[in-house]
């Protein structure tokens, strides 16, 4: 009988009606490198999901909710489990081009799932005949998944175990079947006796995490009293108010841009010490930049954003990262979308989210899940209401960017090539925002998911998206190759908020508006 973690639970409490706790992967396939030059079926797809259906006890496991939240939920078997309720099978309206797919997919992304059974689905797509960079007949498979069953690491590793490594059938990742009913419906008297013991347990574990994270708050406070030598205490920044930090409403959209890994990999050299994560950072705060000085909205204080850690254990990966649930930790950074200058900014961000790693040091990810994992359920209930009504996302952060590594090799499903992943996250009130980052066999889709209130000109968002990689790429080929600036490269202050800014930051040219509406690709290019 396995129980959901605080974590995991968290997702199920935050929930309402305009805040759902799912996301939504998006894999696009190519059926031309099926062996012997098959078609894939929908009976084909169908008949494969069976068969792994024991290796993924999560497809076919549902929620077990107790009266007035006495103790958190349980996993239980889904004793009428029907497996054609969960995979549909859909068409893209005409032109079937990229436009159409990403209001299809967004459409998809806001409804809720059905939680009275295994909470996901998957919808298998064609008509993706006019998407600009996809081979004639390729199809996508949207598979849709509530928060509380895994984070970005477990969800990676869940799709994997439905994938192969080669068109022949190889599975990408080691099946092992779990026993069918493993997972039956408990007694009352058991769940009651679990729940009561439980709650009495919950202070003591409380008090020994507490007692466990009192060394890393001790060097914590030390280091912030007198500095680390020969560098300065991490700054606090304000967190600005902007138009993505407003209640959500049940209408997402959705677009994105594909680039290639190695694209963001050779940026790298601009900032000694930098990561592939402080250039994502960088570039989605120029584009963000770009994006408010259109509006007139760019605030003098920098963007802040949230961007989460995977907290599993780096040794014995067997037994943890492949764990289902959710084991993640976060962190707030500036992003310095107050910089015009590309360099400085990657190279204040790369400062910046060091120093915040470094502080988190004191006190491990791993340790700082463990002590949520002792609140009581009802308490964790009355807290995911209070922060949903007190709208303190919007305190916290402005946009939430999340960077999940998949896999840097192709895969296939009954043959087919995946060529493209997408992947749709949830929103919150007060952070109506989230770009998500996932990589994929050398290549990294910058989604953008918001609502149709809070980014209508959602493809003017995605311009600035495409105009902050031209800028990146730019920079590094004007930068020597030491990484080092020239002295004529200074750094660029924001004009104040009310300040007239500059036309070309203000608004977009009658030729870049007339590009704007035109139909444009994922990976950046007008059909």
């Amino acid at each position: 009988m396995h129980q959901l973690s605080s974590q995991d639970a968290q997702f199920l409490y935050m929930e309402t009606a305009h805040n759902l706790a799912h996301v939504t992967s998006i894999s696009v396939y190519d059926p031309h490198t099926v062996p012997g030059g098959g078609v894939v079926r929908f009976k084909d797809i169908l008949a494969h999901v069976e068969r792994r259906l024991a290796a993924n006890p999560l497809l076919t496991r549902r929620l077990l909710r107790l009266p007035l939240e006495l103790d958190y939920p349980y996993w239980i078997e889904d004793e009428f489990f029907d497996l054609e309720y969960h995979v549909t099978h859909g068409r893209l309206p005409e032109p079937g081009d990229w436009r159409q797919f990403c209001i299809h997919m967004a459409r998809y992304h806001s409804r809720s799932l059905d939680m009275r059974r295994p909470p996901w689905e998957m919808y298998v797509v064609e008509g993706l005949d006019h998407v600009d960079g996809l081979p004639a007949g390729c199809y996508a498979i949207a598979t849709k998944i509530h928060h509380a069953a895994g984070d970005g690491a477990s969800l990676t590793r869940f799709f994997a175990s439905l994938s192969d490594i080669d068109p022949q059938g190889t599975p990408a990742i080691p099946l092992q079947p779990v026993e069918p009913g493993s997972d039956p419906m408990p007694a009352f008297g058991t769940l009651a006796r679990r729940a009561l013991l439980n709650n009495l347990r919950s202070p003591l574990r409380l008090g020994n995490a507490l007692l466990r994270t009192v060394p890393g708050l001790l060097e914590t406070a030390r280091e912030a009293a007198r500095g680390k030598e020969g560098s300065s205490p991490r700054p606090r920044y304000p967190v600005p108010h902007t138009r993505f930090n407003v209640a959500v409403s049940p209408h997402k959209v959705f677009d994105a841009r594909v680039v290639p890994l190695a694209d963001l990999q050779a940026a790298r050299v601009l900032v000694p010490g930098a990561t592939v994560n402080d250039v994502i950072l960088a570039v989605c705060s120029d584009a963000l930049r770009r994006y408010l000085q259109r509006h007139d909205e760019l605030p003098e204080d920098s963007l802040v954003a949230w961007v989460p850690i995977n907290a599993r254990a780096r040794a014995g990966a067997d037994a943890d990262g492949g764990a289902a649930g959710n084991r993640i930790s976060a962190m707030t950074a500036p992003i310095f979308t107050n910089e015009a200058d590309t360099v400085e900014r990657l190279r204040r961000i790369s400062q910046s989210t060091r120093r915040s790693k470094e502080a988190r040091a004191g006190i491990p990810a791993r340790l700082m899940t463990d002590l949520t994992q002792h609140v009581p359920a009802a308490t964790q209930v009355l807290a995911s209401r209070l922060v949903l009504q007190t709208g303190l996302a919007a305190r916290l952060c402005n946009v939430f960017i999340s960077n999940v590594p998949g896999p840097q090799i192709p895969l296939y499903m009954n043959g087919a090539c995946a060529v493209r992943n997408f992947g749709l996250a949830p929103l919150a009130d007060g952070m109506g925002l989230f770009i998500a980052t996932p990589s994929y066999n050398g290549r990294v889709s910058f989604n953008v998911i918001s609502t149709r209130e809070i980014a209508p000109d959602i493809d003017v968002l995605m311009v600035c998206f495409d105009e902050a990689l031209d800028a990146m790429r730019e920079a590094l080929q004007t930068a020597p190759e030491s990484g080092k600036r020239t002295t004529a490269a200074r750094r660029v202050k924001t004009p104040a908020k009310r300040r007239k800014t500059p036309a070309r930051a203000r608004k977009t040219t009658p030729a870049r508006r007339r590009a704007t509406r035109k139909r444009v690709s994922p990976d950046g290019q007008p059909d």
